[in-house]
């Protein structure tokens, strides 16, 4: 599977139990890079895509169902305990800090970052995407 996190500069996920990926532009580019393949999300998650709903792929063991190649949005799930299915990762970074109580708890050093670029957000004027793989 190939994950896709937003996070903060500390590798922050969730604030006051709230996610951080909420956000117009970013949901579009997401929908956008997986286009054709399945996007694996948790019921909660899916509330983002509510109009969009026959482009996603919702379960509440996504990370488990998500295949190889499949893409799978998390926003507050620990993935460590699946890390051997992991083939890729795609950051999305907000370029500041904010109180985490919900970490991304993947260690990166086993995977190659092979592109980073910036564009602007409708909540953040700077995200950077990172794509990273195994």
């Amino acid at each position: 599977m190939i994950l896709i996190a937003c996070v903060d500069d500390r590798m922050g996920m969730a604030f006051n139990h709230r996610r951080q990926s909420r956000d117009r532009v970013l949901r579009d580019r997401l929908l956008q890079r997986t286009e054709g393949h399945p996007l694996w999300m948790s019921p909660d998650t899916a509330t983002l895509f509510s109009d969009v709903l026959e482009r996603v792929r919702v379960s509440e063991t996504f990370l488990e169902d998500a295949g190889l190649g499949e893409y799978c949005l998390t926003e507050q799930h620990l993935v460590q305990p699946v890390a051997d299915r992991i083939e890729g990762v795609i950051l999305y970074r907000w370029n500041r800090c904010y109180p985490g109580d919900r970490f991304f708890d993947l260690d990166l050093h086993s995977y190659t970052k092979v592109c980073e670029s910036e564009f602007a957000g409708s909540s953040h004027a700077k995200i950077t995407e990172e794509i990273y793989i195994k």
